[in-house]
């Protein structure tokens, strides 16, 4: 009786042994598990999984806005998403085609162009937090686009006076100073890319604000990257800018001061709902977290890299991400 009760200890100690080593092997299983999914997932983009997504990222065709596609389409590689380049594709209006049409699936677009180009809308709201989620709510409505996120820079239009436009005035121009300026010297040229003269969110605005109108004789089109250094050159008297050009301070041009005519633009990423609803979760945070960092000056910084330095954008863009810890 006292065998059979010793030998029955021994087994519950042997049993309760395998036990031990069994959870002590499970917990470091799990610990080498734990360490591996950490080590696979070091950036904070590479946490979220769009492996086995396709996805055509495109983007409009100016500095800014090539550096943003390019942030789109190395941020979804370091998610695993099989990722279509068709970065630098035009104009407003061939961006949002191809959106439209499916030819892309997403690229960085402005609040204010969508509440007055793309949607037709008037009397846009100067809020932030009021403009881009009236846009997404239509434009998810009406075209089934979908908004995300939203930057902290917003890269509104304006203009800039060259040298010796500012140095004539004494000083800075104001949209209405700048107007008649140009009222009263019909010789003067302002200088504008080729949608400005015609957009609802254009030259019009500075117009009704002054009451003034442009006469087409002293309307110049250029191609946008041209504008800042013949404005710079004197070859225009005002340049058509956006705001957040890192060639306004690397030519030593000086903006022409703006009460609040020129709408917002902040720019979200624009993506087909199909296509976001693949995803969404991952979508809504791999962009909130690229343009969380973006201010006004931020943006302006990396825009000169490319647009007064000549750096390639896709370069600009990667060194960013790696910066803010979203990519390795």
């Amino acid at each position: 009786m006292q065998k059979s009760k010793t030998f029955s200890m021994l087994a519950i100690g042997a049993t309760a042994a395998l036990v031990l080593a069994g959870c002590a092997a499970a917990e470091t299983e799990t610990e080498t598990e734990t360490t591996a999914g950490t080590e696979a997932a070091t950036s904070i983009i590479g946490a979220y999984d769009l492996s086995g997504i396709e996805i055509a990222v495109g983007s409009k065709d100016f500095d800014e806005q090539l550096i943003l596609g390019e942030m789109l389409v190395a941020a979804f590689e370091e998610a695993g998403a099989t990722v279509d380049d068709k970065v630098n594709l035009g104009g407003t209006s061939v961006a949002r085609a191809a959106l439209e049409s499916g030819d892309i699936d997403i690229y960085m677009e402005y609040n204010g162009t969508g509440w007055a180009v793309h949607l037709g809308q008037d009397d846009p709201s100067f809020d932030p937090e009021v403009l881009t989620p009236g846009v997404a709510a239509l434009d998810l409505a009406e075209n089934g686009i979908v908004w995300i996120g939203r930057s902290p820079f917003n890269n509104t239009y304006g203009f800039a006076s060259s040298p010796a436009a500012t140095e004539a005035n004494g000083g800075a121009f104001t949209l209405t100073t700048m107007m008649e300026y140009t009222q009263a010297n019909p010789d003067a040229i302002v200088c504008m890319e080729s949608e400005f003269p015609s957009r609802p969110d254009g030259l019009i605005l500075t117009e009704n604000h002054s009451g003034i109108t442009l006469p087409d004789s002293q309307q110049l089109i250029l191609d946008t990257g041209i504008i800042y250094t013949e404005t710079q050159a004197n070859n225009c008297d005002f340049g058509e800018v956006y705001t957040t050009d890192g060639r306004i301070p690397a030519l030593g041009l000086t903006l022409v001061e703006d009460p609040g005519v020129n709408i917002l633009y902040n720019v979200s990423g624009t993506m087909g709902q199909d296509k976001y609803n693949e995803a969404p979760d991952a979508f809504d945070a791999i962009i909130k977290a690229i343009l969380a960092p973006l201010t006004n000056v931020r943006m302006a910084e990396l825009n000169g890299y490319v647009s007064a330095e000549g750096q390639d954008a896709g370069v600009v863009a990667r060194e960013y991400l790696v910066s803010e810890g979203l990519i390795d």
